[in-house]
């Protein structure tokens, strides 16, 4: 069904874009360092629902789209190599905005609705997944079942370092050097983008 250079690239897509720091991985750490990592747990399960209800319903759309405006997955794929690219500059350039443990902690309603309007789920539909995923069933319950496999492992990253973070155990930290590796890897991961794209 899919190549083995094409699902690495859409393995490597999911890691570099669920790692990058954002509102659903924000309040996973918010969560983690208020609550703990095992009372967060159930947070995983409502970004996996918002991811997957987004992504289908993007995917869906663009598919019946791009029937009607042939040159349009290109155009998104360039479109979302520069919005990464841009990313990639702003978070060098910023500092990281790490959980304060003064926020309220996140319910489930919370984040379902965050990842739900997370303009990741736009960019995994549009540029990540493959095009067959809308189109085959088999091919869409595939690519589901791999970035659940890494969504999960991500998500619970993100709670163990907001719990972390809270219990005093990350005091060495250094947001600037976080904040410019993330930044190195949205780099190159928009300039595979780019190449995809074009050739």
């Amino acid at each position: 069904m899919f190549s083995v250079s094409a699902i690495a690239l859409f393995a490597v897509g999911i890691v570099v874009v669920l790692i990058t720091p954002g509102p659903t991985n924000t309040l996973l750490a918010s969560a983690g360092m208020g609550q703990g990592l095992r009372r967060s747990l159930p947070l995983v399960a409502a970004e996996l629902a918002g991811y997957l209800v987004a992504i289908s319903v993007w995917g869906d759309f663009l598919a019946q789209a791009a029937q009607a405006v042939p040159w349009l997955p290109v155009l998104l794929r360039v479109a979302a190599g520069l919005y990464i690219a841009w990313l990639a500059v702003d978070m060098w350039r910023a500092a990281v905005a790490l959980p304060d443990s003064a926020q309220r902690a996140s319910g489930m309603r919370t984040l379902f609705v965050a990842t739900l309007l997370n303009p990741k789920a736009l960019l995994f539909a549009s540029t990540i997944f493959p095009a067959a995923a809308f189109a085959l069933w088999p091919a869409y319950l595939v690519s589901m079942l791999m970035f659940a496999c890494l969504l999960v492992p991500i998500a619970l990253a993100w709670i163990a370092f907001g719990a972390a973070l809270g219990s005093g155990k990350l005091r060495w930290l250094d947001p600037a050097k976080i904040q410019r590796g993330a930044s190195i890897l949205l780099g190159v991961f928009s300039l595979s983008l780019a190449w995809s794209a074009l050739h």
